[in-house]
């Protein structure tokens, strides 16, 4: 088992983030991979730059809040939970 302490943490349920501050988050980062279901959406910012509502699309669920879990490592963000991806992330083997 591997122990990994977040630097911070925040209730989704407690703190919304919607469409601007979610978009602020993006400021720095240069990978999003974005998790529904098993399906998994890679997009390196630094090849392609999808349009406001393809990058709003893989952030924000239906309510219009940022998805949870969200998980930033460095210049990349994990938006939903991908077992898999949270380990080639993490570099966890």
């Amino acid at each position: 088992m591997h122990r990994i302490e977040p630097a911070s943490t925040q209730d989704a349920r407690k703190a919304r983030v919607g469409e601007r501050d979610a978009l602020a988050l993006m400021k720095d980062i240069d990978e999003i991979y974005s998790a529904r279901g098993r399906k998994v959406v890679h997009v390196d910012l630094r090849k392609e730059r999808p349009d406001r509502p393809s990058l709003l699309g893989l952030i924000l669920g239906p309510t219009g809040n940022l998805r949870a879990p969200v998980l930033r490592v460095g210049r990349t963000l994990v938006v939903g939970f991908d077992e898999d991806t949270y380990k080639r992330v993490l570099g966890v083997r």
